[in-house]
């Protein structure tokens, strides 16, 4: 499993021109399951992501997570983060986890975010997506469990 975490002071994700999801202040979050992955794996991912302190205290320090902050997510599945760039110029993607049970994962992972008492907003599953995000920072977070 991993995750690319951005913190943003927004972003609005469309899909065929149609404005599918947007969030204020917050996290975006590209979600990749790899072959094997179980909802262990997310647990113990989603527990990392809300408590992860990426935003800055009153002192400027990065002491606060998204929760501390109130901040919203946006969960984007991203199977191309398990890309293997190894070999040649092609990357391939044998170490994503089938669609159907990397669609159960990604929404279980949702769910627990919810769980927190984050406000989560969710990417198209499989679909083409166009995302504008205004980074904050810039921060970037990679997680791999």
């Amino acid at each position: 499993m991993k995750a690319v975490l951005q913190r943003v002071s927004g972003a609005v994700l469309c899909v065929d021109g149609e404005k599918i999801s947007e969030i204020a202040e917050g996290l975006v979050v590209y979600f990749g399951v790899a072959k094997g992955d179980d909802e262990a794996k997310v647990e113990k991912s989603v527990k990392k992501i809300v408590n992860m302190r990426i935003f800055e205290d009153a002192a400027g320090k990065l002491n606060l997570s998204v929760q501390d902050v109130k901040g919203e997510i946006l969960l984007v599945s991203q199977f191309t983060l398990l890309a293997d760039c190894s070999r040649g110029n092609r990357p391939d993607f044998f170490g994503a986890e089938a669609p159907d049970r990397a669609r159960s994962l990604y929404e279980y992972a949702g769910k627990l975010i919810s769980g927190y008492g984050i406000n989560v907003k969710y990417g198209v599953f499989g679909a083409d997506m166009r995302i504008a995000q205004n980074n904050s920072g810039p921060v970037t977070i990679i997680w791999e469990c």
